[in-house]
């Protein structure tokens, strides 16, 4: 059985949309890493204004000390915001995930059975010309044979005629 058009056209299928959902993960990867950037520059952010507080302690200054609160409580805001966002990029890149390995395995699928149907039919045309090579073999030997033994059969045929009588003086 030939490897039909449809189950070529069915790899190539698979293949781009196998490329789509690897595109789509990356994608929703590279979202995930935007997401946990901005927690860390919020953690970060939070530890600037908890300094502050401590700076501002230290030199009496109340201003000071009310912008570092106020940029801790909104680092803590900002984290509150940014945990339901990272859960749901984390939930989305491992559904990605799942559905390239699956868009993964229906290719390998696809291409082994492709594979094996090209293996199986090299080995039927080796067998089929095999069977020529051997039966042009026999034929030919047949025909060496018939050959020869016409010669051997037409030699004694071909008795050479005698213009006069034939004697037994041997």
């Amino acid at each position: 059985m030939a490897v039909t058009r449809a189950l070529r056209r069915l790899l190539r299928v698979l293949n781009i949309e196998e490329e789509l959902s690897r595109l789509a993960l990356e994608s929703a990867a590279g979202e995930l890493r935007r997401v946990e950037r901005a927690f860390a520059a919020t953690a970060d952010r939070a530890r600037s204004g908890r300094w502050l507080v401590v700076a501002s302690a230290q030199s009496g200054e109340l201003p000071d000390r009310l912008a570092g609160i106020e940029e801790t409580h909104a680092a803590e805001r900002r984290s509150a915001a940014l945990e339901p966002m990272i859960a749901e990029a984390e939930s989305r890149v491992e559904t990605l995930r799942l559905e390239f390995l699956a868009k993964r395995v229906e290719r390998r699928q696809a291409e082994t059975l492709i594979q094996e149907t090209e293996a199986r039919d090299a080995v039927v045309a080796g067998r089929r010309t095999q069977q020529r090579l051997d039966d042009w073999y026999l034929n030919r030997l047949h025909a060496a044979s018939r050959s020869s033994a016409l010669d051997v059969h037409a030699s004694p045929l071909e008795v050479p005629e005698t213009t006069g009588p034939v004697s037994d003086k041997t």
